[in-house]
């Protein structure tokens, strides 16, 4: 098991707090209280795949709150959660490109045999484990959707 992720988070909450960055500190502790709730939940430590789905969990949340801020018109707390948002994704593997996700998509297609949409779930599982954190798998269950119908 590897623990980067958690333990890069932990290194960068001490060099905010030595550099005085209140608002870097804040957005970390938050992400190091979701890995802590969850070890404590499961009893358990949290792997870096682990971190990886509660770090992609958190900036879902952050997009969400942005789009509900943004209609609110609330841009001082938008700024926030970008700040945190883009804070956040810097602890997250690199994403993937469009043709990198499309090529995963149409691999899992054709590994799984699927041909209709209700053989959605088996490629979604499918594209779980390569995908997971790395891909936005709302946008991802569209295409595939879309790759089922037509």
């Amino acid at each position: 098991m590897t623990f980067k992720i958690k333990n890069a988070l932990g290194d960068s909450v001490k060099t905010a707090l030595k550099a005085g960055n209140k608002r870097e500190v804040g957005a970390l502790r938050l992400a190091l209280a979701a890995i802590k709730q969850q070890e404590v939940d499961t009893r358990t430590d949290v792997d870096d795949e682990t971190a990886i789905g509660i770090l992609t969990k958190l900036c879902k949340q952050r997009r969400e709150s942005i789009e509900q801020f943004d209609k609110a018109g609330r841009t001082d707390l938008v700024e926030q959660e970008q700040f945190e948002l883009e804070l956040l994704q810097t602890y997250l593997p690199d994403a993937l490109g469009d043709e990198e996700i499309l090529a995963a998509i149409v691999a899992a297609i054709a590994s799984t045999g699927a041909t209709s949409p209700k053989d959605m779930g088996l490629v979604m599982a499918d594209l779980k484990s390569s995908l997971h954190g790395r891909a936005d798998m709302k946008a991802v269950s569209g295409i595939v959707k879309s790759r089922l119908a037509g």
